[in-house]
């Protein structure tokens, strides 16, 4: 899947060669047309000391601080999260009593407290998410800083969770491996620091996705895509999406975009498609990947 080159300077650059079609018209610079290319993807570093647009900084940091992403959705009986059940002293959740386990605790403690009920509730086990957000040159200006603040607000939603984050445009660029530490503020800082430039190539990020979480249970495996799914650069994302256990698409609508990818993408990724419209749409579009 990946051909590891020299890079400039001696360094290593992962490079796709999945999927290519020879031959297909390579779309020009600034085109919003979607189309299949031979293009090959690196992974590149991007600038840590790039300067930032004080007044996009700020108006990412204000979208943001409104979007307030819920947390997952969690039942009655899943106060500690969502995972599989198992028997825990009672903590004032779970009221499904584990009579056997409480028996046994009993006997030997004629006068119990309430932590000597032992309950069934869920355990919940950590998830595995991947976050590829489109920076190509159609996401410009205020699409770039809902992206931006996106990265910023789920970061900490899902800080308690390994998740990595992916920028790409006609490359990409890995601005954090699965399991590092998660830093909300410096990860949307960093996705301003990248210049919207180039095409969209939309199959690299999820190849790359599926690299990242590689070594992750499935049933806790997820991608989430931000972008217009306009794919103009590099192989037909399609049978990428369905290497991954679960791909749910933002898909951002407020200018250019392409619908009928984003749902295909979708589909066949086994998740779901969420139109949004502005930054307004993200937190119940997200609300609704988690509850799901």
């Amino acid at each position: 899947m990946f051909d590891a080159t020299a890079g400039a300077g001696g360094g290593v650059l992962l490079r796709s060669n999945g999927g290519h079609q020879r031959g297909a018209p390579k779309p020009q610079p600034g085109s919003a047309a979607t189309g299949f290319t031979d293009e090959a993807a690196s992974v590149v570093v991007p600038e840590a000391d790039a300067a930032i647009d004080p007044v996009a900084r700020a108006r990412a940091r204000q979208i943001a601080a409104r979007l307030a992403v819920p947390r997952a959705r969690r039942d009655a009986t899943s106060r500690r999260g969502v995972g599989e059940l198992g028997s825990l002293p009672y903590r004032g959740g779970s009221d499904e009593i584990d009579l056997d386990r409480t028996i046994e605790v009993l006997a030997e403690r004629p006068v119990p407290e309430d932590e000597d009920i032992i309950v069934r509730d869920r355990i919940r086990t950590k998830r595995s998410v991947v976050l590829a957000v489109d920076v190509s040159g159609s996401m410009k200006g205020e699409r770039v800083a809902t992206a931006a603040a996106t990265v910023g607000a789920l970061a900490g939603e899902l800080q308690h969770d390994d998740l990595a984050v992916i920028a790409f445009w006609s490359d990409a660029a890995i601005l954090l491996h699965l399991g590092q530490p998660v830093k909300p503020m410096e990860l949307l800082d960093a996705i301003m620091r990248i210049p919207a430039r180039g095409l969209t190539n939309v199959a690299f990020p999820l190849e790359l996705a599926a690299k990242q979480l590689a070594r992750a249970p499935l049933r806790d495996a997820r991608v989430i895509l931000l972008s217009d799914c306009v794919h103009n650069a590099g192989p037909d994302p399609r049978p990428f999406a369905g290497r991954l256990a679960r791909l749910d698409v933002l898909l951002d609508a407020s200018g250019e975009h392409d619908v009928e990818l984003g749902r295909d993408l979708a589909r066949i990724g086994r998740g779901s498609l969420h139109v949004v419209h502005d930054h307004r749409g993200i937190a119940p579009a997200v609300s609704e990947i988690f509850g799901g």
